[in-house]
């Protein structure tokens, strides 16, 4: 009797089988060919793809339905500033409703307190944020866009600036449409 190496051992019926590998007449070989150029063009072209469409400045502005903004013609870039966005239906910052427009138009009072709370929140976090980083040169300079619908009362948006500037955001920018086009990355200056 012969010696054989220790391992699984099948039954006399299954010595031969194909699914076992035992009794493989026609064995294919192992090799396989791996075509290097066509994964390196779908290795750039996915690279392309991501590099035209990643935006390293990040989003400014969040556009949304509700919110249709007014043209200007001398306008300048939005900058990274907290966004106040009025629509006809609600005011919002940084995507928390702060109050309802039709709330704000019975009320007498000029302030908005949720906004303005929500702002010195804002103002509070940036400004400890710059004091454990030690730099005198990024002092906090009261900017804020508002981001306001095209036919929203005056009255909702003279409370949402009275509101800003209470919390101490006294640069007001308005997000508006460059005349002639759909570039909603425009400003125009508001009050100082």
């Amino acid at each position: 009797m012969a010696i054989k190496v220790p391992g699984k051992r099948y039954g006399k019926r299954l010595e031969h089988s194909k699914v076992f590998g035992h009794g493989a007449h026609g064995k294919k070989g192992t090799f396989a060919d791996l075509l290097i150029t066509p994964l390196v063009d779908m290795f750039v072209i996915i690279v392309l793809f991501l590099i035209a469409n990643f935006s390293a400045t990040g989003e400014v502005l969040m556009m949304t339905k509700d919110i249709e903004l007014p043209e200007a013609v001398n306008v300048k870039e939005v900058e990274m500033h907290p966004v106040v966005m009025v629509s006809n239906d609600q005011v919002s910052i940084s995507g928390t409703i702060v109050g309802r427009t039709e709330d704000l138009v019975k009320d007498e009072y000029l302030n908005i307190p949720a906004l303005e709370e929500k702002l010195r929140d804002m103002k509070k976090q940036f400004e400890d944020l710059h004091a454990m980083a030690g730099g005198e040169d990024n002092a906090f300079k009261g900017d804020v866009n508002i981001q306001a619908h095209k036919e929203v009362e005056f009255k909702i948006i003279k409370r949402v600036m009275f509101s800003c500037a209470t919390a101490g955001y006294n640069n007001i920018n308005f997000a508006v449409l460059t005349k002639g086009g759909d570039n909603p990355v425009a400003s125009a200056e508001g009050a100082h």
